[in-house]
């Protein structure tokens, strides 16, 4: 092997374990994320719809 190869290999590969749990890490973070937004979408997507259905009834009982 070349030996400027072999030094760029010795001092990369030791730290390869925290560049592989830091990458976990962040991947972990960003699906934990998402997960909430896309939870929280829905709560609201549900509670929109149950607002609207008490406006039609407002609406309804008005006219």
């Amino acid at each position: 092997m070349n030996p400027v190869l072999a030094e760029i290999y010795s001092t990369i590969i030791p730290s390869a374990p925290y560049i592989i749990a830091a990458y976990a890490l962040m991947w972990a973070a960003l699906l934990i994320y998402v997960f909430m937004i896309v939870r929280g979408l829905k709560k609201t997507e549900a509670q929109m719809s149950i607002l609207e259905e008490q406006v039609a009834e407002l609406r309804a009982q008005n006219k």
